[in-house]
């Protein structure tokens, strides 16, 4: 047993190294599968600063990882992200240091209308709920357009559709932003494009340029794939933010993106949103003659109307030139009596007032009236003191009083009466007559102060003691003053 020799190798089994190994399972791998697509879900998705894209395949069965380099991004086809079932076109190749391998990718697309269709629903839903395609958000289309901006490919009919439309209804002035409308970057363009007509006619470059009154974002018809450019967020973000109002016209009648819901207006093809956006000048025309027509014969409706109320109203007025002539009569007659009328009243006036003044009592009549009562008042006074006197010298001689002050002061209260009779005489106006002073009065009875307030000629009365004397003013020649003729 122990004479027995050493064990024998493992047969005929390779040895390899580890680098050796690795290698080899690349080339096999990157022989068998040079480029292949793959289908699934894309999860755990990064970009990292360096401009390469890592993410992982998933379906029910397994995961593959894949990576995206940084040169071929651009012509991925569509931006993934989380959630996206898409169907990767590249190859299989593997990584040593890690014992891994990975799906090189360089090229991505949608996997089938369904995944495309469960995408826009869920981005549709999303907008919705930010009042996106709120309807109270929406812009009026203007009825006639000076400027019209049109958003599409330079290729293709639409563009020539759109200019021959508006050429042929009312032609306007267009301005064209061309863009790619389908493809990579495509949607940035056209999210672009929109931002750009926003800021014409505001500031920077595009000031100079008229801002559209109206915009037309048009694409002919195509696959779902082909239109999912005008079901991009960024575009419909765009649209959302335009402060012009935007009309879509994207593929044939039958198709629906999302733009349609958040434009201002959706237009079932190219040729039908120029439609929208500019009227028919022959019918602007026609229309206006209409209303032209029809405003000349309101007005002249409104006129015959007028003139016919004029005509009756003029029918039921008197005749004016008649009344006219009759009040200036009526004035004139007027005029003439209050002429006649005023001088006859106002010599009734004196009349009457000289009528008064010879009725009224004479100063002396008054005086000797006056005189008379207080004669009458005094001796009554006298007799009274004289009975009071009695009375008391009756009482005094019983009581033996002495009427010496009684006497004193009722010849005292005599004093002072005739003191104010005297008074009374001396003021008197009669009293001034007495002294041979005469009272002149002119026509109106005011009493004359002055002499060349009276012209030749006037009538005046002339007051003495014993009576009144009428009597008129003449001029001389010597004297300015002139005489009087009684």
């Amino acid at each position: 047993m122990d004479d027995a020799p050493p064990p024998a190798p493992f047969g005929n089994v390779p040895e390899y190294s580890v680098a050796e190994i690795s290698g080899a399972i690349k080339r096999t791998l990157e022989s068998t599968f040079g480029r292949i697509r793959v289908r699934g879900e894309i999860t755990e998705f990064k970009r990292y600063s360096s401009g390469h894209l890592y993410f992982s395949l998933k379906d029910e069965g397994g995961k593959i990882s894949g990576v995206v380099w940084r040169g071929s991004v651009s012509r991925l086809g569509l931006v993934p992200e989380n959630g996206l079932e898409i169907i990767a076109t590249g190859r299989i190749s593997s990584y040593g240091e890690r014992s891994s391998y990975q799906l090189i990718v360089e090229k991505m697309e949608y996997a089938g209308e369904g995944a495309l269709l469960a995408r826009i629903e869920r981005l549709r839903l999303r907008l919705m709920e930010e009042g996106l395609f709120d309807r109270e958000r929406k812009k009026r289309i203007p009825r006639l357009p000076k400027v019209v901006g049109i958003v599409t490919s330079l290729q293709g009919a639409v563009l020539h559709d759109i200019r021959t439309t508006i050429a042929r209804r009312f032609p306007r002035h267009l301005l064209i932003w061309p863009v790619a409308v389908q493809g990579e970057g495509a949607a940035a363009q056209i999210a672009a494009a929109i931002q750009g007509f926003s800021q014409l006619g505001v500031s920077g470059p595009g000031a100079s340029l008229p801002r559209p009154d109206v915009l037309i974002v048009a694409r002919g018809g195509g696959s779902l794939e082909d239109l999912m450019a005008f079901n991009d967020e960024s575009v419909l973000r765009a649209v959302a933010a335009c402060p012009i109002p935007l009309i879509s016209a994207v593929g044939h009648e039958t198709d629906t993106t999302l733009i349609d819901y958040v434009s201002d207006m959706r237009a079932p093809t190219p040729t039908a949103a120029a439609e929208l956006a500019v009227p028919v000048r022959d019918e602007l025309l026609a229309d206006l003659a209409h209303r032209s027509a029809r405003m000349g014969n309101a007005l002249t409706r409104i006129w015959q109307t007028a003139r016919l109320r004029l005509d009756r109203a003029a029918s039921g007025l008197p005749d004016l030139p008649s009344l006219l002539d009759t009040a200036r009569m009526r004035l004139d007659d007027r005029a003439h009596r209050l002429e006649l009328a005023l001088p006859a009243l106002l010599e009734r006036r004196r009349t009457a007032l000289m009528v008064a003044e010879r009725h009224m009592p004479t100063p002396q009549s008054m005086i000797a009236e006056r005189r008379a009562r207080l004669a009458l008042r005094a001796a009554a006074l006298d007799a009274a003191a004289v009975a009071a006197l009695r009375a008391t010298e009756a009482r005094l001689g019983r009581s033996r009083l002495s009427p010496a002050p009684l006497q004193a002061l009722c010849r005292e209260r005599q004093a002072r009466l005739t003191g104010l009779g005297g008074l009374l005489d001396s003021v008197s106006p009669q009293a001034v007559l007495e002294r041979g002073y005469v009272l002149v009065r002119d026509a109106a009875g005011e009493p004359v102060t002055r002499a060349k307030k009276l012209p030749a000629g006037a009538r005046v009365t002339l007051v003495f003691a014993d009576g009144d004397r009428a009597a008129r003013i003449e001029g001389r020649k010597d004297t300015p003053q002139g005489h009087l003729d009684l």
